[in-house]
């Protein structure tokens, strides 16, 4: 399976914001949307990602308060990134070696979306479940002993 599956499944809605935005108005758009993380882009390039994970962490070191920083502040600029025709055997301990919860899809400098683990996780699971009903619809069908036919001598 490849990320590319997962881009269709889930469709083609981009969360983005701008690395001036400030953090306050980045969260109201990631609570809004009730979305984890927001890619940022500029002069239509990726530049970086936002994700809940630097919002905590600037939060801990500000006592609660986000303050006027902007995105650009606290942004993860050098994201991990994938492609579509990437292998979903490879994302998997890429984003677990990097504690990685959300990853860009690039297509050369194209943003092509953003994957999360939860996607990752949901595809393996749904895959899983597939093998298993096939399985057992082969199990199901499987010709009882008496109905087996006996090889033919070998000559």
């Amino acid at each position: 399976m490849k990320v590319s599956d997962i881009l269709r499944v889930k469709g083609g809605t981009l969360y983005t914001t701008h690395p001036q935005e400030t953090l306050h108005r980045a969260v109201e758009t990631m609570s809004q949307f009730d979305i984890g993380s927001l890619a940022v882009m500029e002069h239509g390039e990726l530049v970086g990602m936002l994700t809940f994970r630097e919002i905590i962490h600037t939060l801990a070191r500000n006592g609660g308060a986000l303050g006027d920083k902007t995105v650009r502040t606290v942004m993860d600029d050098h994201p991990m990134t994938c492609t579509p025709q990437t292998e979903l055997e490879q994302v998997r301990p890429m984003m677990l070696e990097r504690h990685t919860r959300y990853m860009p899809v690039m297509d050369n400098k194209m943003l092509m979306g953003v994957i999360s683990f939860y996607d990752v996780a949901k595809a393996v699971v749904d895959s899983q479940n597939f093998e298993n009903q096939m399985l057992k619809a082969y199990i199901r069908d499987w010709p009882a002993e008496d109905e087996v036919q006996p090889a033919a001598p070998a000559r």
